[in-house]
C-alpha cells in the first residue's frame, strides 16, 4: 500500500513539475521525473534546506524539496536537449 501511496504523490509532483516547465510529459515520464528529483534534492537541497524528500515522508515541506529536485532536473534535461 505504501508503494502505490508513494507513486500517486510521484505523479503528482512530476505533473506539477512538467506543468511548470511547460513540458509535455506521460505519467510514467512524471513518475520518473519526481523519483529522480527526490534523489537529486536528498542529495543537494536537504542538507542546505535541512528536510527530507519523499523518500524519507511524504508531507508538504518534503513534497516542495521533491518538487524543487524535479523542477531542476528537468532544466538540466533541457538544456542538455538544446545543445544537441
Amino acid at each position: 500500500m505504501n508503494i502505490l501511496i508513494y507513486l500517486i504523490v510521484a505523479a503528482v509532483i512530476g505533473w506539477v513539475a512538467t506543468n511548470i516547465m511547460k513540458d509535455q510529459s506521460n505519467l510514467l515520464i512524471n513518475i520518473v521525473v519526481a523519483v529522480v528529483g527526490a534523489f537529486l534534492a536528498g542529495y543537494f537541497l536537504s542538507p542546505i534546506f535541512k528536510v527530507g524528500t519523499i523518500n524519507d515522508a511524504i508531507t508538504i515541506p518534503t513534497m516542495l524539496v521533491t518538487l524543487l529536485g524535479s523542477v531542476i532536473l528537468l532544466v538540466i534535461v533541457h538544456f542538455i536537449r538544446r545543445g544537441r
